[in-house]
């Protein structure tokens, strides 16, 4: 068995279940200061809150078991990234307390509910941005072999990108969220910003993918040179077919329930399987390889033994968390 490649697996699915669940989670409060409370006094913020009350924490979830894997499996990944992310890294982390800080206190406040308000969408923001410019900086300039002697190599322009491109995708996530837990008005202002959103999206991925091809030389000769490129062909097809299927549904149907969701979830898979596929079997593109970078095998088979028993047990949590909520959100739901 490749110790190595299974801990790259066991990573990269920690890393997209976080993206996928914790993504929207962040999406909703990054177009959170959009939402409004109507001429009938709808608190279309609190509800879009609401809906989250009760799963965003086991999302994150998902974000501390994947740094536990990367740290037993690739300590010296773990290392690297931390020395010299730890500015974006730190921020992250103190934007995700606040915005958990604000889920409790912002339901509990009449005087004080804006400065909460405002905790939750900055709170959104930053973190996701920071998020954006950590794995820009790891594809970007750090993947190179140069000296990082300055505590600020990773904010290149290329990260910033990576930022709002991750921005606009978990938006897109946290309005179609919002399309299948709500009803009403603020079901067709998510579907109105799901639509912008999209387009937007797909307009940063296409200048990062642009961008990587002409600065990476290695990704732009696995995706571009035969016989390689021929294989990667289905995964641009089918963002396009993604992004059209969601198109249509926001369009057309009036109650499409969890179609966009699980749609605007295909786009970050398609994308997350290409950025993997173009620097394969790099987990440092162009610093280290997998297998230069695993653990001892006595400590990593036996952690792996742990994580295969904690893996079921978070999915069962939750699975569980999903179906006992997973009705429409009013403002008549408590938290």
């Amino acid at each position: 068995m490749d110790i190595a490649l299974v801990y790259l697996l066991l990573i990269g699915f920690g890393i997209l279940v976080y993206v996928l669940l914790d993504g929207f989670s962040l999406g909703v409060g990054i177009i959170s200061p959009l939402l409004r409370t109507d001429k009938h006094g709808v608190d279309d913020k609190g509800i879009a809150m609401k809906s989250l009350a009760h799963i965003w924490d086991s999302n994150q979830t998902w974000l501390v078991f994947g740094g536990v894997v990367l740290f037993v499996g690739f300590p010296v990944v773990y290392s690297f990234v931390l020395s010299n992310l730890y500015l974006p890294i730190i921020l992250m982390l103190v934007a995700l307390i606040f915005r958990g800080v604000a889920f409790e206190f912002r339901f509990k406040s009449d005087v004080s509910r804006a400065w909460w308000d405002l905790s939750f969408s900055l709170g959104s923001i930053i973190a996701t941005f920071c998020q954006g410019i950590v794995i820009g900086a790891l594809v970007g300039d750090m993947s190179s072999t140069k000296t990082l002697d300055d505590p600020v190599d990773w904010l290149t322009p290329f990260s910033l990108l990576t930022g709002f491109a991750l921005m606009s995708g978990y938006a897109l996530l946290g309005a179609c969220w919002l399309v299948r837990k709500t009803e009403a008005g603020l079901q067709q202002v998510a579907k109105k910003f799901a639509l912008r959103l999209l387009f937007l999206m797909l307009g940063f991925l296409a200048i990062v993918s642009i961008w990587m091809l002409v600065e990476q030389p290695a990704i732009a000769q696995r995706w571009l040179i035969i016989p390689d490129g021929l294989i990667l062909v289905p995964m641009p097809l089918c963002t396009l077919l993604f992004a059209y299927r969601l198109r249509k549904i926001l369009l057309t149907e009036e109650e499409p329930g969890i179609q966009p969701l699980v749609y605007a979830m295909g786009l970050f898979m398609t994308a997350f399987a290409g950025l993997a596929a173009g620097v394969f079997p790099y987990i440092i593109p162009g610093r280290l390889t997998i297998w230069e970078a695993i653990a001892p095998d006595k400590s990593v088979y036996f952690a792996l033994v742990g994580i295969l028993i904690f893996i079921p047990v978070i999915l069962a949590y939750n699975l569980y968390s999903y179906r006992t909520f997973s009705g429409k959100t009013s403002m008549k739901d408590g938290y």
